[in-house]
């Protein structure tokens, strides 16, 4: 991070910024991340046909209620996996960005210094 004297408007003398560097690592991890639960999404959705496809039963038996399991996959279950796969990537990312990006000891306390 780059210490940078403001005036008197900062109550410390200084601001911290951080670098050109430090943001476009954070923004090629944050690229990562995006691309990998990106890949986990789409695998998810085009598992549906292939299984439909592959496997006879997956759309020919029955389960409670005379629903197939294609269907309660595709009714429910595929929602609760996006729930859980866009919670998971939205914590990842703010994880990994605070820890990159905007750190110091003043952080954590938010009061200003006197």
């Amino acid at each position: 991070m780059a210490r940078v004297e403001m005036g008197p408007g900062d109550p410390g003398g200084l601001e911290e910024f951080d670098g050109p560097s430090e943001v476009a690592a954070a923004a090629r991890t944050q690229r990562r991340i995006a691309l990998g639960y990106g890949l986990v999404f789409v695998l998810a959705i085009l598992s549906v046909p292939v299984l439909s496809l592959s496997l006879p039963w997956w759309t020919g038996s029955r389960l409670v209620g005379g629903m197939s399991p294609s269907f309660v996959v595709v009714a429910g279950g595929l929602y609760v996996f996006f729930l859980a796969v866009g919670v998971a990537a939205a914590t990842l990312a703010r994880s990994v960005e605070g820890r990159m990006l905007g750190t110091s000891e003043d952080d954590e306390d938010h009061e200003p210094a006197r």
